[in-house]
């Protein structure tokens, strides 16, 4: 079954604690919320599950429509209904970053800059040093624990977020935790510079073609995440605001970036909310792309949207998002 309590905490960081690599440790954030109420947020830094270090990517300068969608919501803890409706993030429907570039790091090294606490030190500390700074935390609430002090910060009542990471595809061990639109992150923003980051996380034991009800990894087909530039065919663009009243032409492309052609028949192009176009059927040439009009479903909003490539298999294939800021252009193709 799907996490109990997910949601967003929209807080302020006010102090970070760092605990050691033995047991379950995790990098803890003492955050205090615009009304005056506390919480801790436990970032796991390594895996119960070999290999145990977490797969991590930090995105400095973080642009997605996840961002407009947060706006609005108030300070402290916003439980978030389940589904693609709100700001809810997926780390494989969503489509907030590209696995391929995950990468992995200690939990806890002596020395500087060399482990996953040094680097999430770098940006926490960054937004308790800066008060208009806000953290919008991913995962799931803890508490409110009425008798009960914070085991770390000692504030009370004890309360917090946890499963600050990818919630879905686990092994048969964690599998209960499983759900779609209810995986962790940390977005930090900070308004003087009009700039988000976004840190996520992940565990190598994780698959990223799961089911899109469950959640859970899929029988038979490689979970593994893609490696750097070993998809053959990906989005490198799409027409969202195309010039004319509505309704509108919008186009997807798509390129086949390897030597050999590959035969697009039974694929399709899914928006957000999973509503899916046909791409013609027969093979791409090696090198060539190819214009797909959207028919038959999918929608590319003006205001922020995303893009989903899947094979005959409905297995997901590429991904893409872009801004309502990218969309203004009216005529202009996005580029990916």
């Amino acid at each position: 079954m799907p996490l109990k309590a997910y949601g967003v905490l929209i807080a302020r960081a006010v102090d970070t604690r760092r605990e050691g690599a033995t047991g379950t440790p995790h990098y803890q954030i003492h955050l205090q919320d615009d009304g005056g109420t506390h919480y801790r947020a436990a970032v796991n830094v390594l895996s119960q599950e070999r290999p145990s270090e977490l797969l991590y990517l930090v995105d400095e300068d973080f642009r997605h429509p996840v961002t407009d969608r947060l706006d609005g919501l108030p300070s402290g803890w916003n439980t978030l209904p389940p589904g693609p409706g709100g700001p809810n993030l997926d780390f494989v429907r969503g489509n907030l970053f590209d696995p391929a570039k995950l990468r992995t790091l200690p939990p806890d090294r002596s020395g500087p800059d060399n482990d996953l606490a040094d680097l999430l030190d770098h940006y926490v500390r960054r937004a308790v040093d800066d008060t208009a700074a806000r953290l919008y935390v991913f995962g799931e609430r803890f508490g409110p624990e009425p008798t009960v002090r914070d085991k770390v910060f000692g504030f009370l009542p004890g309360n917090g977020v946890h499963d600050i990471h990818m919630n879905q595809g686990n092994s048969r061990k964690f599998q209960g935790d499983d759900g779609v639109w209810q995986d962790g992150g940390l977005l930090l923003h900070f308004p003087a510079q009009e700039r988000w980051v976004g840190i996520f996380l992940a565990f190598q034991s994780q698959s990223w073609h799961t089911d899109d009800v469950t959640g859970h990894a899929l029988d038979d087909v490689d979970g593994n995440r893609p490696q750097p530039g070993a998809q053959p065919v990906r989005i490198v663009a799409a027409l969202v605001n195309p010039v004319g009243p509505a309704p509108e032409s919008e186009t997807v492309t798509l390129l086949n970036a390897s030597p050999a052609p590959v035969d697009l028949t039974g694929w399709h192009i899914a928006d957000r909310l999973g509503q899916a176009s046909p791409v013609p059927p027969g093979a791409l040439a090696a090198g060539a792309s190819l214009l797909v009009p959207l028919t038959g479903g999918a929608q590319l909003g003006n205001h922020g949207g995303e893009i989903t490539l899947k094979n005959a298999d409905d297995l997901k294939v590429h991904g893409v998002s872009y801004t309502a800021e990218q969309a203004a252009r009216e005529g202009w193709s996005v580029v990916f």
